[in-house]
């Protein structure tokens, strides 16, 4: 076991007792392990790597059309309760030059989600790292979230949703283009 399994696990202990549960007891016994596991997969993204990720997928091509993917699965932890939240990304570039690999954006995505993190910087993350390693001329990105820290506490509203955007270049400067890429995020 590693020194941080070890520690999350002995967290996760003592959390239990905390609450009053017999961390002994035959359900409980595996617990702080299988917690310890499932942390250490929830922040894998302080581990990533951003060359990593993209592993050379950023090749010269004459394309100048908007480039989209929309609908990438995201999970992520709430900073303030370190609760879930997830959601759809739909992320979209005008190319300058350069086009990145499209599985490279769903694993952009998840290197930020996978930290504690606020969906308003996660969507601004995800778009100013594009426009880093691109310098395409815009980058949008629409983020829309569950967050079980509304839905569960507090205000407790099951059906609420999150929507951010961060819209740089072209997407902020054009209401055309902005509504280009909207339209193709809604079908």
């Amino acid at each position: 076991m590693s020194e941080k399994t070890e520690k999350l696990s002995n967290i996760t202990k003592s959390l239990i007792e905390t609450i009053g549960e017999d961390p002994n007891r035959e359900g409980l016994i595996k617990t702080p392990l299988r917690v310890a596991k499932a942390w250490t997969y929830f922040s894998q993204g302080y581990s990533s790597n951003l060359d990593e990720v993209i592993n050379g997928a950023i090749f010269n091509e004459e394309c100048s059309d908007m480039v989209v993917v929309r609908d990438i699965e995201f999970y992520s932890m709430c900073e303030h309760h370190m609760i879930p939240f997830f959601g759809r990304a739909h992320v979209g570039y005008l190319p300058s030059g350069k086009v990145i690999g499209l599985s490279k954006i769903p694993r952009i995505v998840d290197m930020y989600a996978r930290r504690l993190q606020v969906q308003e910087r996660l969507t601004h993350q995800v778009a100013n790292t594009l426009d880093k390693v691109l310098d395409p001329v815009g980058v949008a990105v629409v983020m829309e979230g569950r967050h079980l820290c509304m839905q569960m506490r507090g205000v407790a509203k099951q059906n609420s949703l999150a929507s951010t955007s961060a819209m740089l270049g072209q997407f902020r400067k054009s209401s055309e283009t902005r509504a280009e890429f909207l339209s193709i995020i809604q079908k």
